[in-house]
């Protein structure tokens, strides 16, 4: 079934996203330092997959879940989303820990 990979990425990002703006932690609080670390991080991974390419390290295999359509040999439109996925998840994240951080600082102060 063609694009179930995509809409499985696609699903999860939305999901990321919900859960980013319901609890404040990326986007809402810094919307232009989250869309600057989110495309410099997606750029970079996507700039380590054609080196990897490039060097034969990475080939694409075939699935019939693929869209099919393809951004440079070996590079399917999927990984591009993954790649811009997997940023913004490492984003949210570091904002999790930075608040958890936080806020265990602020209990250790008033104990």
């Amino acid at each position: 079934m063609p694009g179930i990979y995509l809409g499985a990425i696609l699903f999860s990002l939305v999901g990321m996203m919900l859960i980013d703006g319901k609890y404040s932690l990326a986007l809402r609080v810094a919307p232009v330092r989250t869309v600057v670390a989110v495309l410099i991080g997606t750029a970079f991974f996507l700039a380590w997959d054609l080196v990897g390419i490039v060097t034969g390290v990475f080939v694409k295999g075939e699935s019939p879940l693929f869209v099919g359509v393809m951004l440079a040999p070996h590079l399917p439109l999927e990984e591009l989303f993954f790649l811009l996925f997997l940023s913004y998840l490492t984003v949210v994240l570091f904002a999790v820990f930075e608040r958890r951080a936080r806020a265990r600082a602020r209990v250790r102060e008033s104990s």
